[in-house]
């Protein structure tokens, strides 16, 4: 009998990537989420920490069992499922930044983390974290120059259990289109990147200008030394 995905929504848990990962280990089904009010030990990508004080921001953790087709496409898939989300419940209309931040202007609203469990097994998974400013106290002040929040934005209370559903059900569109239309994945992703195109970023000590992302998501950049391939890593976007 399939299960059904189900919305398990914690009062407070370490991380959601966590209870997500045991949950996939049980055979949860695609489109399984994990929801907190808190997390005590929330993170990013590359070990950062995610700040995650009660009710302030949307934490979730999303399960996707994807196939092996463009699995590199996952994470823009996420972001545009995301992005998508957000505009539908709030009608703010955000930007990507490569390889999974929504920002506006120069500010960050959301995160995207993206974690594989038994790749290239026939029961492997993708848990996608999801972490959305709804308060601007969902960030530390240190941090209030390059983050903003939806109710800082908009200047009216968001509904966090509205968003989820809307964020949700866009999300679970666009990772659907991975095996049919990846096509329409990287025309969207790269509609809403304009900084993807033209900026100057640094990394790995080396310099060079955004020439957009190639069809398997990985940015472009052109150096002195010519184009180059950039799949990973921490890259300093000078916006």
């Amino acid at each position: 009998m399939m299960q059904t995905p189900e919305v398990h929504w914690l009062a407070s848990t370490s991380s959601t990537m966590d209870v997500a990962a045991s949950l996939v280990q049980q055979g949860a089904p695609a489109g399984t989420v994990v929801v907190a009010d808190e997390q005590t030990a929330g993170r990013g990508r590359r070990g950062a920490s995610w700040a995650s004080p009660p009710g302030a921001g949307l934490y979730c953790s999303y399960i996707a069992r994807p196939s092996a087709t463009n699995l590199s496409l996952l994470t823009l898939a996420a972001g545009v499922g995301v992005r998508e989300g957000i505009q539908a419940s709030t009608g703010l209309g955000v930007d990507l930044k490569w390889p999974n931040d929504l920002i506006l202007g120069r500010r960050k609203l959301a995160g995207i983390l993206a974690e594989g469990q038994g790749i290239g097994t026939p029961a492997q998974a993708v848990i996608i974290g999801i972490g959305i400013n709804v308060l601007s106290s969902s960030y530390p002040p240190e941090v209030a120059v390059r983050a903003t929040s939806l109710e800082s934005e908009l200047g009216r209370v968001i509904d966090r259990r509205a968003l989820l559903e809307s964020v949700r059900s866009s999300l679970a569109h666009r990772l659907a289109q991975l095996d049919d239309t990846p096509g329409g994945i990287l025309q969207s992703w790269r509609a809403a990147s304009p900084n993807a195109v033209g900026t100057r970023v640094s990394w790995d000590g080396k310099t060079g200008v955004t020439a957009g992302i190639d069809d398997t998501g990985a940015l472009l950049i052109d150096t002195s030394a010519g184009v180059e391939r950039v799949i990973a890593g921490e890259l300093q976007w000078m916006l």
